[in-house]
């Protein structure tokens, strides 16, 4: 029988405290910066297929976010989506997302955030790693979430008071609103509608914000009642996962396990009966084909 990963204790509350702090400065600052459209807001490149886009903008993002980090805990690691992955000693790596939402960025939907998350582990083994702090920030909205293991999770909208959220009570999956969202390449996405059109008819209804980070933002303070998705990176989830846990929900993968890129499935009350209706679902349709 495999051994159950060991992931490293949670630190301690003062390192906590220090790790929100930084977060949720290091990610305001990188929202005002992605502000600065430009020519830095157009895309740049492609990656795993033409319509997963890259903008100059991103690169800027994560580049200041690395510097930050670098500066206030050289010791650390960091693993953020545009590469540039360092390695560190403290035990702590630093998963960040410079835009969350980067097809909304560059359509001009104000739908996109910068999500910065510190992790014990190593999350680039699925299962080994878990957030510890974290911060997401969406620069149109003037929204700041922020949350560490232990001290619940906060929403503060524009220069008002900030406030602890809890996820939705909402048990009930008929009455539940659900958010999802798409991959990138053709047959993953036609796939993934398979799985939605048995899905659709048992919800209140649908939503496909764009981005996953703002997606467990509004499942944490329960404007969203489940989520699930397939095809996210540590990048993606770190932040939010721990938004969500901190709000009183649960994030796992099909079955009760951590979440991956297999899936995953977040909310408060109606997260088990999402995760049952899933399960039928994948049972009926089948893996999903290759990339």
């Amino acid at each position: 029988m495999k051994e159950p990963p060991v992931i490293p204790p949670t630190p301690d509350d003062a390192l906590l405290r220090e790790l929100e702090r930084i977060a949720l400065g290091v990610a305001s600052e990188a929202a005002l910066l992605i502000t600065e459209r430009g020519a830095a807001g157009a895309v740049s490149a492609t990656k795993s297929s033409p319509t997963d886009v890259v903008t100059e903008m991103d690169r800027r993002a994560q580049a200041l976010i690395a510097d930050r980090l670098r500066a206030a805990r050289p010791q650390d690691a960091f693993f953020g989506e545009e590469g540039g992955a360092a390695t560190g000693t403290s035990g702590v790596t630093w998963v960040v997302d410079p835009i969350d939402g980067t097809v909304n960025y560059v359509y001009d939907i104000p739908a996109y955030a910068v999500s910065v998350a510190a992790a014990v582990g190593d999350p680039r083994v699925p299962g080994e790693w878990r957030p510890v702090a974290g911060a997401v920030v969406n620069p149109v909205s003037g929204e700041r979430f922020w949350a560490r293991s232990g001290g619940g999770a906060w929403r503060q909208r524009g220069r008002l008071e900030a406030t602890r959220v809890r996820v939705s009570t909402q048990a009930d999956l008929a009455l539940s609103l659900v958010g999802t969202g798409f991959g990138y390449a053709a047959p993953v996405r036609a796939w993934q509608a398979r799985v939605l059109a048995p899905i659709l008819p048992r919800v209140r209804d649908i939503r496909r914000i764009g981005s996953a980070a703002l997606d467990l933002c509004r499942i944490a303070e329960g404007s969203l009642d489940a989520y699930y998705e397939r095809g996210l990176n540590p990048w993606d989830l770190a932040a939010g996962w721990l938004l969500v846990t901190e709000a009183g929900g649960t994030v796992t993968g099909l079955q009760g396990d951590p979440p991956t890129g297999d899936m995953l499935i977040a909310g408060g009350a109606a997260a088990a009966a999402m995760r049952d209706l899933l399960v039928a679902v994948l049972d009926k349709v089948g893996p999903v084909p290759p990339a």
